[in-house]
């Protein structure tokens, strides 16, 4: 996941699963699963994910496919440690916008 989410209100389902590199029906699956996700929902059934909504389902990307914990583990690890883990998906978001920036720069000096 090397992608930078683009700061906006809402995110279509669409973008969330191209920024983690997965099905949209993989999204759809964690947010029946994790009740820390939960998305703006339209009439329609449209999603519309919030910056936090993104975050959370950052940390559930790292807990699953990173680290390689189970969904019951990744919901106990959730329920153990709620602000935590926001805050250092927050720091790695900020280093890693912060590390485009220096490489752009680099790129184009």
């Amino acid at each position: 996941m090397k992608n930078i989410l683009i700061d906006k209100k809402y995110y279509s389902i669409g973008e969330v699963a191209k920024f983690f590199n997965v099905n949209t029906s993989l999204i759809r699956f964690w947010e029946r699963e994790f009740k820390q996700i939960s998305p703006k929902k339209k009439k329609s059934g449209i999603r519309k994910f919030t910056r936090p909504d993104v975050e959370i389902i950052q940390v559930i990307y790292s807990l699953l496919k990173e680290k390689k914990m189970t969904i019951d583990g990744a919901k106990k690890h959730l329920e153990k440690s709620k602000n935590k883990d926001k805050a250092l998906i927050s720091i790695r978001n900020k280093l890693e916008k912060v590390k485009s920036e220096l490489l752009f720069l680099r790129d184009n000096i």
